[in-house]
């Protein structure tokens, strides 16, 4: 049987593992970390004004196993605000163990406490393993990503 999972809102404390996942998870989409973005990323998450929020996953013993970043965004085709998961990464060495779960049941929780219109995330589509996950909540939209980058 897994260990218990807490998930609570990231804190400064936190910042040294969080570090670990975020360049883990920014490997894991094929780019390399940039210094710069984390620390602005980072920044963004500890401002209790800010539009980026964190939250963590951790363990007895092993401590933060798993983060995840959300926004809210205003819609047109809703009086409350989404929230849009954008970010989710679990330790691999704890993957199947019921984590990234946790980390997306407490959001649908806040979601509908809060009265968030929705919680939504995408994925690659390769990304098999995590797609076994997140169809278990509902199946994909069936639409496609367009992003235009400016250099």
């Amino acid at each position: 049987m897994s260990p218990a999972v807490a998930i609570r809102p990231a804190h400064a404390d936190d910042e040294p593992r969080w570090r670990e996942l975020w360049d883990a998870y920014t490997r894991f989409y094929e780019r390399e970390p940039v210094e710069a973005i984390t620390r602005q990323t980072w920044s963004r998450i500890l401002d209790p004004a800010g539009s980026v929020h964190a939250i963590v996953a951790e363990r007895p013993g092993e401590g933060v196993v798993g983060i995840a970043h959300y926004l809210l965004q205003d819609s047109t085709s809703a009086l409350a605000p989404g929230c849009y998961l954008q970010d989710l990464y679990v330790d691999p060495d704890v993957r199947g163990g019921g984590v990234g779960r946790a980390l997306i049941d407490w959001l649908w929780n806040e979601t509908r406490v809060r009265g968030w219109s929705s919680l939504s995330w995408q994925t690659r589509e390769t990304n098999y393993r995590a797609r076994m996950l997140y169809d278990n909540y509902t199946p994909h939209s069936g639409f496609l990503r367009y992003v235009l980058r400016n250099p």
